[in-house]
């Protein structure tokens, strides 16, 4: 089917609103003298807003595939990780449609349908970030097909009407796919008036997953299960030291072993293309590889690197007064946060075809269209040979934003001339992952005459978490003078202090770093919250109404003042142990979706027990309210185990533990007995959620256990000693 794309139906569509970044470069590039104002600006604005979808493809005929059963295919720019959201995205079409959810079935788009996200899937962006032009470009499709009906029925396309994919009318009907049947070009008509929230059948009710049967019986969904016909199996050796160079290899004996179809040498690495995967193992550990290592990195001296003074200041918010040092009432205190792993339970791999100029690359991706762009400039050829195909995640967390291996898979079977899977070894994945970096933090903060907050400053060194990643390339770091990625959560959310300020401290690091769930704010939020408590306790305060009286009533802010307050109500906040119990609380905002935890804690035998955690927290509307519970509970029980047991370290020039086994993580034991979830609607439009609740998990613990014991602890992982 084609498209009508004359200047005055593409003038009339009116789904996407485009903007956001690609704006944002040029008004910044256009008025760089006023860098540190405007940075500010927009980050701020980055904050309170999720962006439209600023993609490719917004004709609704190319996102939407009638079926001859009268089912619908939505092409999803959006890929599924866990989060649910594809279950979110057959709720808004349900609704708009007139179907069912039994009618809907919801896929990755591949790159070759047009429909290409600019913003890859992450950031909890994907259901507030499609939440109106989905419903538009639903409503739309609707009108299409009651305007073809209405042609085959010779009926008045206004009088039909639409209900479970059946367009009725004059005593007659017709199902949605008779109506499409035939039909070589759509004419776009103007976007009709969405229906009231009110009115839905589907969003805002508890839906059940669309992809749980595919899970619970095994379905091939995951790009490990990929496969193409005539498929080779492929192994590349990696380095095991940080900044390892490859200078050459010996595959002599490699190239003898069983199985093995070709050893295939690049400027930079080598790999092993075979019949199966264990032959294509076996024989890689029989190549021999001399790496260049110019240094041996220790855990010391990436601290010594990573320091608040050090590297590039920028200072990403600021009102009033400066602290004085020398001023004896400041109190300052330092935290610090380490280097984390993904983890995620399905390790990167890719399938790909190179079949005369013409690819086709199958995998686990966040970025299709990015991946698209790097396979096709690699290989030399134009970006519309090149397909990506889109799968499950299993798991992702930004790990998926990295997808160099495709590149390679496609180099193999381009070099055997068949199809070549190639998957990394859990070491692999664990030394050669894209780490979430290390933190130092140091909190300054001085109570006013009545003993509330009178000036606050969070100063904070990072490493790259954004900025280089393969959707902020380095050029933005000279624009915008920050990594927003770091600063997610750094900035104070306090705003009737008085003075207050946020300055960040960046370092790019001698290893791959970039984002992990959340990016900055689990160990931002840490920090700045666990110092708070600190202020608070200093002053004989009540944490809760410490807080509350740090902020305003009213605006945006009063979204999180009044999380605040419902979390201590429903938690039943109380500033004194009973019974060898403690209650912690803390709060954060992050894109612009409030949350505030109460957790309660005891210490058996040394060690933290979280007992129960509840949690406030408002993402507007909630499309589906079981989904998003689901998510906070994920998204606490993941930054639990971030706050109180991950940790990569560096040991003579590797980066340790390589498997699951040694890597510290909350197992099923450390989980509390209940997470109690209470949802406030401060605005009508959903709000991203899966990172969101991770925020205060970390301080809210820490808190809790300053009570228990007097002892401030100020470095994640949290032990007792």
């Amino acid at each position: 089917m084609s498209t009508n794309k004359d200047k005055k139906g593409i003038s009339r569509r009116k789904f996407l609103v485009r903007g956001g970044l690609g704006t944002l470069g040029v008004l910044a590039v256009g008025t760089y003298a006023f860098r540190n104002l405007l940075r500010r600006s927009i980050l701020e604005m980055t904050e309170t807003m999720a962006p439209a979808y600023m993609g490719s493809g917004t004709e609704p005929n190319l996102w939407f595939e009638l079926t001859k059963e009268n089912k619908i295919i939505f092409h999803s720019p959006k890929v599924e990780m866990g989060q649910g959201s594809f279950t979110s995205f057959a709720q808004m079409i349900a609704d708009e449609m007139d179907l069912k959810i039994q009618q809907i079935e919801v896929i990755g788009a591949a790159t070759k349908t047009g429909v290409i996200d600019g913003m890859s899937t992450g950031g909890s962006l994907s259901v507030g970030g499609l939440w109106k032009p989905l419903r538009e470009l639903s409503a739309t499709m609707r009108e299409m097909l009651k305007n073809e009906a209405g042609k085959k029925l010779n009926v008045d396309a206004s009088s039909l009407s639409t209900k479970d994919g059946i367009i009725s009318g004059g005593g007659k009907t017709m199902t949605y796919a008779e109506a499409a049947k035939g039909v070589m070009e759509w004419n776009i008509p103007e976007t009709p008036k969405l229906k009231s929230i009110k009115d839905y059948k589907f969003i805002g009710k508890p839906v059940a997953r669309i992809d749980l049967n595919a899970k619970v019986f095994g379905d091939p969904i995951f790009g490990l299960d990929a496969q193409l016909p005539n498929m080779l199996h492929a192994a590349i050796i990696r380095p095991s030291k940080v900044g390892a160079t490859f200078k050459s290899a010996n595959t002599t004996e490699a190239e003898k072993m069983p199985g093995v179809v070709k050893v295939v040498q690049m400027d930079n690495w080598v790999g092993v293309v075979a019949e199966s995967y264990p032959q294509a193992l076996a024989a890689k550990y029989k190549i021999k590889v001399d790496w260049e290592v110019s240094k041996k990195w220790t855990e010391d001296e990436i601290r010594g690197l990573l320091q608040v003074g050090k590297g590039d200041e920028m200072i990403t918010q600021k009102e009033g007064n400066e602290l004085d040092t020398n001023d004896e009432d400041v109190v300052s205190m330092t935290f610090t946060s380490p280097i984390g792993a993904h983890a995620q339970i399905e390790p990167n791999g890719a399938v790909a075809d190179y079949n005369n100029g013409d690819i086709t690359v199958i995998l686990s991706t966040q970025v299709p269209g990015k991946t698209q762009e790097h396979v096709a400039e690699a290989l030399g050829v134009d970006v519309d040979k090149v397909n990506i195909v889109p799968t499950y995640l299993g798991g992702g967390f930004g790990r998926r934003l990295n997808t160099n291996h495709a590149i390679q898979a496609v180099q193999l079977s381009k070099a055997v001339g068949k199809p070549v899977k190639y998957i990394f070894t859990r070491k692999e994945e664990f030394q050669h992952d894209l780490f979430r970096p290390p933190t130092q933090h140091i909190m300054k903060g001085k109570l006013s005459s009545d003993g509330y907050l009178d000036s606050l400053e969070h100063h904070y060194a990072s490493g790259d978490v954004a900025i280089g990643s393969i959707l902020f390339p380095n050029v933005l770091n000279d624009v915008l003078g920050t990594d927003v990625g770091a600063m997610r959560g750094g900035n104070i959310m306090y705003d009737k202090i008085p003075n207050y300020r946020a300055v960040q401290w960046h370092t790019t690091l001698p290893f791959a770093t970039s984002w992990w769930r959340s990016l900055g704010l689990l160990a931002n939020t840490f920090a700045i919250e666990s110092f708070v408590d600190e202020l608070a306790i200093k002053a004989g305060k009540d944490p809760v109404e410490f807080r509350l009286a740090s902020i305003s009533n009213e605006g945006n802010k009063k979204r999180l003042y009044d999380v605040i307050k419902l979390a201590a109500e429903k938690g039943n906040y109380q500033d004194k142990p009973v019974n060898g119990i403690a209650k912690g609380f803390a709060a954060s905002t992050d894109a612009n979706s409030p949350a505030a935890h109460v957790v309660e804690v005891s210490i058996v035998d040394n060690e933290i027990k979280v007992h129960k955690v509840t949690c406030a927290f408002d993402c507007g509307v909630t499309v589906n309210p079981d989904q998003v519970k689901a998510q906070c509970e994920g998204s606490i029980i993941m930054g639990m185990s971030g706050a109180m047991f991950e940790k990569m370290t560096l040991e003579d020039g590797e980066l340790s533990p390589t498997i699951y086994g040694p890597y510290d993580m909350a197992l099923m034991k450390h989980a509390p007995k209940e997470i109690d979830i209470h949802f406030i609607q401060g605005v009508d439009i959903p709000l991203p959620v899966g990172e969101p609740p991770m925020g205060p998990i970390g301080a809210a613990i820490a808190n809790a256990v300053r009570r228990l014991t007097g002892k401030r602890l100020t470095d994640l992982p949290l032990k007792l000693s």
